[in-house]
């Protein structure tokens, strides 16, 4: 392979690479504008036999995106109810916690913390890469001596 044919191959990759990392960025649909990654990974790609080269870490092609959970807390209490997240291993798992009063949101098992406040909702935008049933609590509920839980996050086997 000559130089020109290898810097043209790098250059495709990194072209690749920042289509699939602009598509990939999820919104809530709310107008809320761009959620903010609670986790992020580099985009990568892969060169496969011939030269050609594509995006790794996504979802095959045909598997729906998982919708984003919606939570909404009101007065320290979860409206509805605690919400139960369904995921699979690999799945980009999406959460919004809307609040009226500030608070700390903690996903238990991935050890991620957003903070909510008026306005303000925490996002959670994160790979589902561990098994498990993990649960979502309002740390101001807990200080407020309330039911903290907010959600579990249930991740089952691919």
């Amino acid at each position: 392979m000559s130089r020109n044919q290898r810097i043209a191959l790098v250059v495709a990759a990194l072209v690749v690479a920042v289509v699939a990392f602009a598509v990939a960025q999820p919104g809530d649909g709310d107008g809320g504008g761009e959620e903010r990654a609670a986790q992020t990974a580099p985009a990568e790609t892969r060169t496969e036999p011939g030269g050609r080269t594509t995006p790794t870490g996504t979802q095959p092609r045909g598997r729906p995106q998982p919708e984003i959970t919606r939570i909404r807390l009101r007065g320290g209490t979860v409206i509805g109810g605690p919400k139960r997240i369904r995921a699979t291993t690999g799945d980009t798992v999406r959460i919004v916690v809307n609040a009226d009063a500030r608070d700390e949101i903690h996903l238990h098992g991935y050890d991620l913390y957003e903070n909510a406040a008026p306005g303000r909702p925490a996002r959670f935008v994160f790979r589902a890469d561990i098994e498990g049933v993990f649960e979502v609590e309002s740390h101001v509920a807990e200080d407020a001596g309330k039911d903290p839980l907010i959600g579990r996050l249930v991740v089952e086997p691919a």
